[in-house]
């Protein structure tokens, strides 16, 4: 689960460092963020159905293979295009890890324990933001913004090696599933056509293009407006990936009192009000401790969504997980794309910007949340796909 979120957060604190070497600015530098979102969407779609069709290991050594060979390449890159091109490929093989997680949290644990499931998840996968700038940080200063990303293909090439080896059967093969394209354009109208999955699928992806908006504006924030360290970025970068871990475990304790449909109404409303606030509050100059603390209170909102979302998008579903979960992921990535390249066509990213692009994340994931609602009742049943599930 942390193969994206590593080639996301790892190289953010060398965008100066890269904008020099290749005569550009740091914004522009964005834009291989924006690319790599855009291969994530792409990528998810195609692995869903591969996922269902030839089970789950086969996909995944493919997709982390692509994910090295496309690791070195961004190594290699002298110009920003080429940079940009290749992070394009390299999400588009790292996205299966991404699709391959979420899918085997249904095969192997009952419906009724994917949000607690889920929210561990978000821990895993907030380790991510709390070592990856900090460890990238040190390595641009030490290394060179190069050695980022053939660290990243020596990451891949050891989780290659533990899926050989530790990788439990999870859902075998499904030879019903169709590869044609108007087959799959059926499977994923089905899965379309399902309000539950539609609502808080959409909902929790425009929630969540919050985090992305953070990860593709912040260098840019902090290290070109408030001109900080990139080490001391990216130790505050993790300060403010404590939030997010933590209201993600906070949730494990709540969906023990509270249905998940319940938090997520709660914890989105929240995130609207602090969102409108930073918005109010970006039209003055804000001390960096304050816009710390704004972002901070919207991230922690997002860990807390993240897995109520996708725990309730999942649920109405017994077959073709994978192709759900990578329809639901393209909608979250695809968003994140959009919200990413916004921010990049930008020369100098200001604060008024970042903050407005924030709320209006939780603006359109509220109303989407408040229209879908209304149109089914939440399900939460069903059992686990595999005969290996885990109990």
């Amino acid at each position: 689960m942390t193969v994206s979120p590593f080639a996301i957060d790892m190289y953010l604190p060398s965008f100066d460092q890269i904008a020099e070497e290749m005569n550009t600015t740091s914004s522009r530098v964005s834009l291989s963020v924006a690319s790599y979102f855009v291969g994530l969407a792409f990528g998810q779609i195609m692995y869903g159905p591969l996922l269902d069709r030839y089970g789950r290991r086969r996909p995944l050594n493919i997709g982390l293979i692509i994910f090295v060979i496309a690791s070195l390449v961004c190594a290699s890159a002298n110009s920003i295009e080429a940079l940009v091109l290749a992070r394009f490929f390299q999400a588009l093989g790292g996205c299966v890890a991404w699709v391959g997680a979420a899918s085997m949290v249904r095969d192997f644990f009952p419906i009724q324990e994917t949000p607690k499931i889920f929210s561990l998840l978000v821990l895993v996968l907030g380790v991510s933001p709390l070592i990856a700038p900090s460890l990238g940080g040190f390595i641009a200063v030490a290394l060179g913004w190069r050695a980022i990303f053939i660290i990243l293909a020596a990451i891949v090439v050891f989780i290659l090696i533990v899926i050989a080896f530790f990788l439990p059967p999870a859902a075998g093969p499904d030879s019903s599933v169709r590869l044609h394209p108007i087959a799959l354009l059926k499977t994923y109208t089905e899965i379309f056509r399902q309000p539950q999955f539609i609502t808080y699928s959409l909902s929790g992806s425009l929630a969540f293009a919050a985090l992305f908006a953070y990860v593709s504006g912040s260098p840019v924030i902090f290290m070109g407006l408030y001109d900080l360290d990139p080490r001391v970025f990216g130790l505050l970068f993790a300060l403010i990936s404590v939030g997010f871990i933590g209201a993600s475990q906070l949730n494990i304790l709540l969906v023990r009192h509270f249905r998940s449909d319940q938090i997520f109404k709660v914890v989105l409303s929240v995130q609207l009000v602090v969102g409108f606030l930073f918005v109010v509050a970006s039209f003055w100059t804000l001390p960096v401790y304050l816009t710390v603390a704004f972002i901070l209170v919207t991230m922690a909102c997002v860990g807390m969504l993240n897995p109520n979302a996708a725990a309730l998008a999942l649920a109405p579903f017994n077959r073709n997980i994978g192709s759900a979960s990578a329809l639901s992921g393209c909608f979250q990535i695809g968003l994140a794309s959009v919200v990413s390249t916004i921010l990049g066509v930008f020369q100098d990213i200001e604060l008024i910007t970042f903050s407005v692009v924030m709320f209006l994340a939780a603006l359109f994931a509220s109303a989407v949340l408040w229209r879908g609602s209304k149109k089914f009742e939440v399900k939460m049943g069903g059992e686990p796909s595999s005969e290996n599930a885990l109990h």
